[in-house]
């Protein structure tokens, strides 16, 4: 890689993160293809252009799939994860707060917000609509 294509400043993962602390949720937006990406990288996943951009997605999202990791309750209890395709076309993994595990299903409408656990800011979905 040459010294001119060399990408400088603070990381994708790390403005990503920055952007989540102070309570607002991004991902990157390809200035050549117009594509969204996820998660933060630096050059387009769908084009290679180094022309990315932060946006501001709508949060609404579909539940892609859905599981329930079974843990004891000493280890913090069941645990759900679900892959979430949010409605600008990018795919990301979280959990789904809000109704039982089991209410979670394949094709469920959500929205993301912002919550800290733990010390560590994240996305979570909770059902939008009719599904709360």
């Amino acid at each position: 890689m040459s010294e001119s294509t060399m990408f400088t400043g603070a990381g994708p993962e790390k403005v990503y993160y920055d952007a989540l602390k102070a309570g607002t949720f991004q991902i990157q937006r390809c200035g050549a293809c117009t594509k969204h990406v996820f998660y933060p990288r630096v050059i387009c996943s769908h084009c290679g252009s180094p022309n990315l951009a932060w946006v501001t997605p709508s949060g609404n999202g579909t539940v892609y799939s859905t599981t329930i990791v079974r843990r004891k309750a000493d280890a913090g209890g069941d645990l759900n994860i679900a892959l979430i395709d949010l409605e600008e076309g990018v795919r990301m993994m979280s959990r789904v707060d809000g109704i039982p595990f089991d209410q979670i299903s394949i094709g469920m409408a959500v929205k993301a917000s912002i919550v800290t656990e733990n010390a560590q800011t994240m996305i979570i979905f909770t059902p939008a609509g009719d599904a709360q």
